[in-house]
């Protein structure tokens, strides 16, 4: 079966104001219809490559290529892309009833004024805003999630072929940012609509895209869905931005013995593990990888089962976070690793480890993911 062409293309496409390049050499592309999210920092180029998709700002003279259904449009304006825009801010005219704010898209598209008020109301359905109730009220009279909403209907209501949304729920509180994730994620399966999503927040990009591009100074630094972007990061900037994530680093030895190919890793102290072998593992190298806190568990000294790897601290602290209890421990090189617990209820079921505690962290060898050079 031949895969459909991609509706978004950046090759190694790049912008610079003055001196500074805020987009370098980026790559990727957006498949139809699919949640895609760009995911960095501050400062690191997300809404910039965003701008350059809407049209609001064009690629350097020699700056690469970006294209919409095959085609490039470096050049062309915004209004000849089929792209719907849903700001930080929403930018709704506050003089203009909520109707209005919503047509004046279609008005400047000249659509017949027979076919606008059918549209409009159309496009708050699609938002879960009852006409009767919110048609005519102005922006001041609505919450920020009805704003937000709002809009949402506006861009909605062109019927563009990619819907951009540059940090659309950021003034939202956290109750009713979780609602409209679902409800955006939701609407991106329903309209079958191509959603370009630019966000700071790991667990937002994590909970609603098919996949994500993270960004880091003006690059892509790894494209991948979810899972592999928590589960597998390329780097320790990617293992670290997404999630918490526990480094460690050693020389390589020979391969070991286990379940499948794997590595000997040593470290400055003497102590070593073992983790999955690598192309990029030579015998000597510096090896550096990374573990999630929920992949470590906390044993007595002797109790640890066998094959996984091993090393001895002392409990330094106990963070209470609700679902979940991180046990910080130093370990023997002085270093802090954090080894998260389900909380089985504190009140009934305390959990077994205290301050000062001797333990040993431990976590099997496949856990181990080997990351690239910056």
């Amino acid at each position: 079966m031949t895969e459909t062409p991609p509706i978004v293309e950046f090759r190694r496409v790049s912008k610079s104001f003055g001196d500074s390049r805020a987009v370098d050499r980026v790559s990727f592309s957006v498949r139809r219809g699919e949640f895609f999210s760009l995911l960095g920092p501050s400062g690191c180029g997300k809404t910039t490559t965003l701008r350059l998709l809407a049209g609001f700002e064009t690629p350097d003279p020699d700056g690469g290529e970006v294209r919409i259904d095959g085609e490039v449009v470096n050049v062309r304006r915004p209004y000849e892309r089929r792209i719907g825009m849903v700001f930080q801010s929403y930018a709704l005219f506050p003089h203009l009833s909520v109707e209005r704010n919503i047509a004046f898209g279609l008005e400047e598209h000249r659509v017949p004024r027979t076919e606008i008020p059918g549209r409009v109301e159309r496009a708050l359905g699609l938002v879960r805003l009852a006409p009767a109730t919110f048609a005519r009220r102005r922006p001041h009279q609505l919450s920020g999630g009805q704003r937000q909403r709002v809009a949402l209907a506006r861009a909605l209501v062109l019927d563009p072929a990619i819907l951009l949304l540059d940090e659309p729920l950021g003034a939202l509180d956290l109750q009713l940012r979780k609602e409209m994730q679902l409800e955006l994620k939701t609407l991106n399966r329903e309209l079958g609509m191509t959603f370009v999503y630019v966000t700071h927040d790991q667990e937002e990009a994590l909970a609603m895209s098919d996949r994500i591009a993270v960004m880091s100074a003006a690059r892509v630094a790894q494209v991948g869905t979810p899972a592999d972007i928590y589960e597998n990061p390329r780097t320790e900037f990617v293992a670290g931005f997404i999630g918490e994530a526990n480094l460690f680093s050693g020389a390589a030895g020979p391969r070991g013995s286990g379940t499948g190919p794997q590595r000997t890793v040593t470290q400055g102290d003497g102590r070593s593990f073992l983790v999955p072998d690598h192309a990029g593992i030579s015998a000597g190298g510096e090896v550096r990888i990374a573990v999630r806190p929920e992949w470590l568990d906390l044993f007595e000294p002797g109790a640890v089962p066998a094959g996984e790897n091993a090393l001895p601290g002392t409990v330094r602290d106990i963070v209470y976070l609700g679902e979940t209890m991180h046990v910080v421990v130093t370990v023997s090189d002085g270093r802090l690793v954090r080894v998260a617990l389900r909380n089985e209820g504190q009140l009934l079921n305390p959990l077994r480890w205290r301050r000062g505690d001797t333990v040993l962290v431990a976590w099997r060898p496949e856990d181990c993911q080997v990351l690239e050079p910056e």
